[in-house]
């Protein structure tokens, strides 16, 4: 198969590739060719994200960032433009490619009619999840030990998953949310599939405590610190930054709330609001402060330390965020 090209790939729609992601313009606000969605890139409550699809470009109000798809795709997987065509080959033939410039009708769309992005039932476009079982795959072992996750840990929360997206079969780890959809994961895929939603993990009995994550490798990773030694806690995995103020109520009724979200400005913004709204909440990202994510942390940490204890493990380069 030809190698996907930075030409070809800044020609890639951006609107059916934020979809395929799992994030959709808002209906009330979109009409072509401009289409408004919440930031993928930060937490926010009003969309101020804009991709114009005549000209294939997109632009974040709050920011002031914007670009083509590639200068996107670098932000929000966290990795270079190599690793970018690698992460886009996987959609690779059947990706929906724009015409730059072209001539498209400008009337609204008519009622009952779909917006650019929402995905029919038979829409080949769709993530279509067609089997579910225990993990088994080398490949996946592989991209879960790279990411220093025991396979007993993964064994326990993860699922293996086919999927259909383009008329092409893929296999991932799959990570069940509340509502019945799943976040899937492999080494050049990231996606979820519908319906979105958290994951809440509760025992046999109440707990006065609730971790919070942001995704599932996070909470994976969490876990292996504790090295099996954790306290009785509930835990909550947001799966998307977009659930936390969605999850308040779900918080109130907890005496003690550790946050556990990525380091970055939409990870700690996220923090922030969850602290004013909730009294009971600590952040708890200042346990790893000097890296991008627990798993991050983890990965350059083989081994716990005692607090203040010295790190003589040099840093590792920087890999995509999938």
């Amino acid at each position: 198969m030809e190698r996907l090209t930075c030409a070809r790939a800044r020609h890639i729609d951006m609107v059916d590739y934020l979809a395929s992601l799992g994030h959709f313009p808002d209906p009330r606000r979109s009409r072509n060719p401009d289409y408004w969605y919440k930031s993928p890139l930060r937490n926010e409550k009003t969309p101020s994200f804009k991709v114009n699809r005549k000209l294939n470009v997109w632009y974040d109000h709050g920011t002031g960032e914007g670009g083509n798809l590639i200068d996107f795709g670098i932000r929000y997987h966290r990795c270079t433009v190599a690793e970018l065509l690698q992460i886009l080959e996987i959609y690779s033939p059947s990706l929906s490619f724009h015409e730059p410039l072209r001539k498209e009708p400008q009337k609204p769309p008519t009622p009952g009619s779909s917006i650019a992005g929402e995905k029919k039932k038979n829409d080949p476009s769709r993530i279509m999840v067609v089997a579910a079982r225990p993990l088994a795959d080398k490949a996946l072992w592989s991209y879960l030990a790279g990411r220093s996750i025991p396979e007993q840990i993964a064994q326990k929360y993860c699922v293996e998953i086919d999927f259909t997206l383009y008329g092409r079969l893929h296999t991932v780890i799959g990570f069940r949310n509340d509502v019945g959809g799943y976040e899937l994961r492999s080494r050049f895929f990231k996606g979820a599939s519908a319906p979105k939603g958290v994951t809440h993990i509760t025992g046999d009995t109440p707990q006065p405590g609730i971790n919070v994550l942001e995704g599932f490798t996070d909470f994976l990773s969490l876990l292996t610190l504790q090295g099996g030694n954790q306290e009785p806690m509930d835990y909550l995995i947001l799966n998307s930054l977009s659930f936390g103020n969605k999850s308040i109520d779900l918080l109130k009724s907890y005496k003690a709330i550790f946050l556990f979200l990525d380091r970055d400005a939409a990870g700690i913004k996220t923090a922030q609001s969850l602290k004013e709204k909730l009294p009971q909440a600590r952040d708890a990202s200042i346990l790893y402060r000097d890296h991008e994510d627990l798993n991050d942390y983890l990965t350059q940490k083989p081994a716990i330390r005692p607090p203040g204890q010295a790190e003589n493990q040099p840093g590792k380069k920087r890999r995509p965020r999938l």
